[in-house]
Order: C-alpha cells, then sequence, then structure tokens
C-alpha cells in the first residue's frame, strides 16, 4: 500500500479504461479513487475503471471463509500506526473525511462477489454507483458492507435487485470466479493495493493526481 513509481505490468486495459486492482477495506484505495477523481475532474475524456478484486486477507481466511484475525501477517503495531499516520496525511491531501475504526474487523470477500457479479451483469454506470456505493458506507457511513443486508441495501439505491445480490453471495461458481481473480491478480506480479495500470505501466498506492497524469497522458 505504499507509493511506488510506474513500473511494467502485464495485462494492461485498453487505452480508454484504466485497470485498478483494490480491495474495499483497504484505506488508501478508498483514497486513490479519490484521486483518481480528481484527476479525472480535469480530463476531457473520462477513463472507464476496470476494477479488478484483490483480497488482501486471503492468508487470513479460513476453509469456511471466516476470517482469523490471529494470523501473523508480519504486521506489527508500528506498521499499522505508521499506515493510520499516511491515511491522516492523505485525506488532509485529498480533502476526504473518512472513519478508520470498523475497517478493520470487516471482512470484504462479500462485497466483492457483490460488486462482480453487479459489474458483469449490468451496465458500467450502475457498477460504478454500486461500487462508490460500498466505499461511502464503509469508509463514510461506518456500516459493515461484509453484511448482505447491507449490500442489498446499497444494491437497491443503485437502481439493482436487492435479492438477486444477496442471491449472488450464495453462488459458489460465482465465489470461485472471484477467488481465481484474487489469484491471477498476484500471479500478475500484483503485490498491493490500490494498483492502477495503464498501457502496460503501472503505479501503486494513493498516488496524487498528477502522478495518474504521468501514468495515463505521459505528461
Amino acid at each position: 500500500m505504499t507509493d511506488t513509481d510506474a513500473a511494467d505490468r502485464p495485462e494492461s486495459p485498453t487505452t480508454d479504461e484504466i485497470a485498478v486492482y483494490s480491495d474495499y477495506v483497504c484505506p488508501f484505495c478508498y483514497l486513490g479513487r479519490e484521486s483518481l477523481r480528481q484527476f479525472q475532474a480535469d480530463r476531457d475524456e473520462q477513463l472507464r475503471i476496470d476494477w479488478r478484486p484483490f483480497d488482501l486477507r486471503h492468508n487470513k481466511r479460513n476453509p469456511d471463509g471466516s476470517i482469523d484475525h490471529s494470523v501473523d501477517d508480519g504486521k506489527d503495531d508500528d506498521y499499522y500506526e505508521q499506515a493510520k499516520e499516511s491515511v491522516r496525511r492523505l485525506q488532509a491531501e485529498y480533502g476526504v473525511e473518512m472513519s478508520l475504526d470498523l475497517a478493520s474487523e470487516v471482512d470484504s470477500l462479500s462485497a466483492q462477489i457483490a460488486s462482480y457479479h453487479v459489474k458483469t451483469t449490468a451496465d458500467y454506470e450502475t457498477w460504478l454507483d454500486f461500487d462508490t456505493s460500498i466505499f461511502t458506507a464503509l469508509w463514510q457511513e461506518e456500516r459493515d458492507i461484509g453484511d448482505p443486508d447491507v449490500l442489498a441495501d446499497l444494491a437497491e439505491r443503485a437502481g439493482l435487485d436487492g435479492d438477486e445480490v444477496r442471491a449472488a453471495l450464495d453462488d459458489e461458481t460465482l465465489r470461485e470466479e472471484v477467488t481465481t481473480r484474487f489469484t491471477e491478480a498476484q500471479r500478475e506480479g500484483i503485490t498491493g493495493v490500490p494498483t492502477f495500470v495503464y498501457d502496460g505501466y503501472a503505479a501503486r498506492g494513493a498516488v496524487p493526481p498528477e502522478q495518474l497524469e504521468r501514468l495515463v497522458d505521459g505528461t
């Protein structure tokens, strides 16, 4: 989740899209999307976001799908305190209000499954509304995006069928497909999120709008 310079990456999207690997529970992903929004605000041609799910907590996931928070991931209290300081700095830089109290306990897998279902079955703008609402629910409203009731409510607010989203969460084939996407991302060299990929190059972290401009427009 640290900032890095642009680097070669495989499987880049078409030139009118920017691929974004992210996990809803990652605060830097939320901040990165705000940076992308600010970059696009001054751009004549809008880029479509090709969201690609990434499960930050896959190493802590039990066979039944639950999260074992006791698993040692090599990140101690100092790491998390430094991460919070970085988040606070970026909040001020990007003008973003957000809460950091709930996300550490929330499992995002259900949200990613729901979002992937919408992305592959609905039009782009509907997916984007749903995707944005998930981020907002967690980081602004302190709602548990792992709760099927919350996801159904967000779906209905985006004009979707809440029951259809609930059904998607119980679809084992869909769950396996999303899990496969995580594995593919790792094989492609994605080691942290957010990672923005455009035309064969990438930038990792909640990089500022001007770095996204260099990535996309080369300026």
